[in-house]
C-alpha cells in the first residue's frame, strides 16, 4: 500500500507531458524572436528611428497584444479553440518576424513588430490555461517555471546564433533576421505535435470548459480578483521596456556587435533561475516571491541611471535577469489561483491584457521621458516607481 501512494505522489511530482511539449515550442520560437531582438536598437536607429520610436515599438506592440489576449482568453474556456489558436499565434510570429529585415523605414519596423504580437496575444491565454489546467495547483509554480526557463533558454541560443552570423558568416542585421525563419518554422512543427492529443478535437465537447482546480489561496474562489492584480498591472506600467535597457547599453558604448552575447547572457540567468523561482513560489507564497523581484527591479535602475561604466552597465543589465525570475512565475500562479469563478482562460486573458495596456503606457511615456530627459532621469523614475509598489505590497500583508 505504502508503494502505491509512493508511485502515486511520484506521479503527482511529475510535470505533465504537454507542459513539457509547450516548453519545447517556447525554446524555438524564442530562439526565432532573439536573434532578431537586440538587433532592433540598431536597425531602428539606422533607419532614422530614436529613443521615442523605441518607445513605441514595445509600446504599441504590447498594446495591439493586450487586446489580442483579451479576446483569445474569452475565446480559450472552450477547449475546442485553444488548439486553433494558440497554432496560430505560433504560425502568425513565423511568418511575420523575417519580413523585418526588408523594411526601410521605422514605422515598418514597427508595425510588423506589432503583427508579431498579435500572434502572441492569441496564443498566450490558450498556452497558459493548458498548462494550468494540467497541472495541480500546488505544483504551478514550477509548471510555469519550468515554461518559462525553457522559453529563456530559446532566448540564450537565438543571440549566439544572431552573433555567430554576424561575425562569422559577415551577415548583416537584416540578413539575421531573414534567417529567423528557421527557428520559427521549427516552433510551428513542435506545436502541432505539442497539441496532437488536446482536447479540442471538435466531438462536441468543446464548448464546455475544464474543470477548475481548486484555489491554493484562502477564500480565493469566493472574491473578486485579488488587490495585489492590481499591483501586478501597475509594476508592468513602471517597468522599462527592454529595447530602452539595450539603448542605454548603447549610450554606455557597448559595442553593438557585442549586444547579441549580452542578450543571451542575460537569458542564460533567466532560463537557469526561472524553475527555482517557481519552486520559491511553491514554498513561500507568491507575494513574497514577489517582493524580492521587484526591489530587484529597483536596484538594477538605479545602478544603470548612475554608472558611467559600459561593463557596470552590461552587470547591471544582467541582474535584471533576476527579475523576470522572480516575478513571472508567481504572477500566472496567482491569475490560476484566482480563475474559479472567470474561468482559466478569461483570468489569463484579462491579466495579459492588462499587462499589455500598462505596458503601451509605460513605453511611451518613458521613451518620451527618455528622449528629452535622457536615460539616467528615466531609469530613475522608473525605479523608484517600481520601489514604492514593492513597499506597498510589502505592506498590506497578504490580500
Amino acid at each position: 500500500m505504502s508503494s502505491e501512494k509512493s508511485e502515486v505522489r511520484s506521479e503527482k511530482a511529475r510535470l505533465p507531458p504537454v507542459v513539457k511539449s509547450l516548453g519545447l515550442v517556447s525554446f524555438f520560437n524564442d530562439l526565432a524572436s532573439e536573434m532578431m531582438y537586440p538587433l532592433i536598437p540598431a536597425l531602428v536607429m539606422s533607419l532614422g528611428g530614436g529613443a521615442i520610436s523605441l518607445g513605441l515599438f514595445d509600446g504599441i506592440s504590447e498594446g495591439l497584444s493586450a487586446a489580442a489576449k483579451l479576446w483569445a482568453g474569452f475565446l480559450s474556456d472552450r477547449p475546442r479553440l485553444r488548439r486553433p489558436l494558440i497554432l496560430a499565434g505560433y504560425g502568425i510570429a513565423a511568418v511575420t518576424r523575417p519580413v523585418i529585415g526588408a523594411t526601410t523605414a521605422a514605422w515598418q519596423v514597427i508595425s510588423l513588430r506589432a503583427t508579431d504580437r498579435i500572434g502572441k496575444g492569441l496564443r498566450t491565454p490558450p498556452r497558459d490555461a493548458v498548462i494550468a489546467d494540467a497541472t495541480s495547483a500546488e505544483m504551478r509554480g514550477r509548471a510555469f517555471g519550468f515554461h518559462r526557463a525553457m522559453d529563456h533558454a530559446g532566448a540564450v541560443v537565438g543571440p549566439l546564433v544572431a552573433w555567430a552570423l554576424l561575425t562569422w558568416a559577415h551577415l548583416t542585421p537584416d540578413g539575421v533576421i531573414g534567417w529567423s525563419v528557421v527557428p520559427g518554422a521549427m516552433a510551428v512543427v513542435a506545436v502541432l505535435w505539442a497539441m496532437k492529443g488536446e482536447r479540442g478535437s471538435g466531438k462536441g465537447e468543446g464548448d464546455k470548459p475544464f474543470p477548475l482546480s481548486p484555489s491554493p489561496f484562502p477564500n480565493a474562489a469566493n472574491s473578486r480578483p485579488p488587490g495585489i492584480f492590481y499591483l501586478i498591472v501597475a509594476f508592468a506600467f513602471a517597468r522599462f521596456p527592454e529595447t530602452l535597457f539595450l539603448l542605454r547599453l548603447h549610450d554606455l558604448q557597448v559595442p553593438v556587435a557585442l549586444t547579441p552575447l549580452v542578450w543571451a547572457a542575460l537569458h542564460v540567468i533567466r532560463s537557469t533561475m526561472s524553475y527555482p523561482g517557481g519552486r520559491l513560489s511553491d514554498a513561500y507564497g507568491p507575494r513574497q516571491v514577489m517582493i524580492g523581484g521587484w526591489f530587484a527591479y529597483w536596484m538594477v535602475c538605479m545602478g544603470l541611471a548612475t554608472t558611467t561604466s559600459g561593463w557596470e552597465g552590461v552587470a547591471w543589465f544582467l541582474v535584471f535577469g533576476l527579475v523576470a525570475a522572480l516575478t513571472e512565475s508567481p504572477e500566472r500562479a496567482l491569475v490560476a489561483a484566482a480563475a474559479r469563478q472567470m474561468g482559466t482562460g478569461k483570468s489569463f486573458g484579462v491579466y495579459h491584457a492588462s499587462v499589455g495596456v500598462a505596458t503601451l503606457a509605460g513605453g511611451i511615456t518613458f521613451g518620451l521621458v527618455y528622449a528629452r530627459s535622457g536615460g539616467p532621469t528615466a531609469l530613475i523614475a522608473s525605479g523608484l516607481g517600481a520601489g514604492l509598489l514593492a513597499l506597498v505590497l510589502l505592506l498590506r500583508g497578504s490580500d
